[in-house]
């Protein structure tokens, strides 16, 4: 039980760091989307093709623009937000229940 229980912990750390590294990602997104970025950089290329299928799938399932504004990466984030402390602290819980 010793090796799961660390394990789960280690799991829950990668999950942890990977959904807070998209946040970021995100939220940097959000922000080149309020100048006018060149398309054809490779850094605003990248981020537009890792958070274009998750802010579209938002976009499609939920009407979020309003007046203009769209609030998709908003919407992301909290769920960003709700994963980390649902699901990764679910993990952690069950790591240290095994651990003890």
């Amino acid at each position: 039980m010793f090796l799961l229980g660390r394990f789960l912990e280690a799991l829950a750390t990668v999950i942890y760091l990977v959904l807070n590294f998209y946040m970021w990602v995100v939220i940097i997104r959000a922000l080149i989307s309020w100048i006018n970025p060149d398309p054809y950089n490779p850094i605003v290329r990248f981020l537009y093709s890792v958070t274009d299928p998750v802010l579209n799938f938002v976009r499609r399932k939920l009407p979020v623009s309003f007046g203009g504004i769209d609030f998709s990466p908003f919407v992301v984030i909290l769920g960003i937000y709700f994963l980390q402390i649902f699901l990764v602290q679910s993990i952690r819980d069950i790591a240290f229940q095994l651990l003890r």
